[in-house]
């Protein structure tokens, strides 16, 4: 009489070693994945710190443009204060309606010495008639023509500086992501070897199944994630 080894006997071997190559399979991917996860979060931490760095230096600059624009601001408020006067002091109290130079007069050499983002601005506000219109606006610095280089660049470093810092906020989130996918493919390498040691078929079998769809979840989720090169 022959003895009859059961089906599951006979297929035990081969069903492990299949479970055996498909968790070194894995395991390989894992490490890859990890490395690769590594490498972006140091990429992406590396464009974070380019970002905070440009941010600083924008603002200092702007920083910078602003006081300028505060003294030239001083400068031509003193100016126009003085030349005010020189001018009531010799119409007698009138305004014109458009200032032309007289050599040899207080007025014009003050005039003189008017910035030239400055000379606009009084030259509209003389031309609206202050002297006598009442709605006419209260002084040049008010006057659309009025503009100084120096506050436009200021806040064009400001703007600046929060684009660079909105990037470097960015460039946290996808580097905390990729440390995220770095702990996950962790989380496979634990399961993959915790499994390949345990005895029972069916608890490696189900330690590898767990590392097998967490490994699909993090390799979907890798493939979502913006890469830096």
């Amino acid at each position: 009489m022959t003895d009859e080894v059961p089906a599951s006997v006979a297929t035990s071997p081969r069903w492990h070693r299949h479970l055996e190559l498909t968790a070194t399979i894995m395991l390989a991917v894992a490490t890859v994945m990890t490395a690769w996860s590594a490498f972006q979060a140091n990429k992406w931490n590396a464009v974070q710190t380019r970002s905070y760095s440009a941010a600083g230096a924008h603002r200092t600059e702007s920083t910078k443009a602003s006081t300028l624009a505060g003294q030239q601001q001083i400068i031509d408020v003193l100016l126009f204060t003085d030349w005010l006067q020189a001018t009531a002091d010799e119409t007698g109290g009138r305004l014109p309606t458009t200032y032309v130079e007289d050599p040899g007069t207080y007025s014009t050499f003050l005039y003189r010495r008017f910035r030239p983002e400055f000379e606009p601005a009084l030259q509209a506000w003389l031309a609206a008639d202050p002297g006598t219109n009442a709605s006419a606006p209260s002084s040049p610095f008010v006057m659309p023509e009025y503009k100084l280089e120096a506050r436009e660049k200021s806040a064009a470093l400001e703007r600046a500086a929060e684009a660079s810092a909105a990037t470097a906020r960015q460039a946290t989130a996808r580097a905390g992501n990729y440390v995220l996918a770095t702990v996950l493919c962790a989380s496979v390498l634990f399961f993959c070897g915790i499994g390949l040691k345990l005895s029972s078929p069916r608890r490696r079998a189900w330690m590898v199944g767990c590392a097998a769809v967490l490994l699909l979840t993090t390799l979907i989720v890798l493939a979502t994630f913006p890469v830096q090169l």
